[in-house]
């Protein structure tokens, strides 16, 4: 096996978290079918500093929309236009240009 074939050295890293997160943790990894603890954390650690535009709000915007989509609440377009107070200002300037 050549060197560029070699894996990176791995460092062991220690954290302090609480039992009940750790229980958390650990039910997420088992249940996304993960095949350790530390392979899920890694993967989890990896998304962060390679996306870190996407942060807690957005994904909790987007669980909430899901939450959503599954409970049959969902709007069609014009419905969003209407509460948005978007759907005749837009038409107006579109028949103008």
């Amino acid at each position: 096996m050549s060197e560029a074939d070699t894996p990176p050295d791995k460092t062991t890293v220690n954290i302090r978290i609480t039992e009940t997160f750790l229980a958390d943790v650990d039910g997420t990894w088992e249940e996304l079918g993960y095949n350790s603890r530390s392979e899920f954390i890694r993967d989890v650690l990896r998304d962060a500093v390679k996306h870190p535009e996407f942060n807690r709000a957005d994904l909790k915007a987007m669980l909430a929309g899901e939450v959503d989509i599954q409970n049959g609440r969902t709007y069609t377009s014009d419905e969003v236009k209407s509460e948005y107070g978007l759907g005749s200002e837009q038409s107006d300037r579109r028949n103008d240009e």
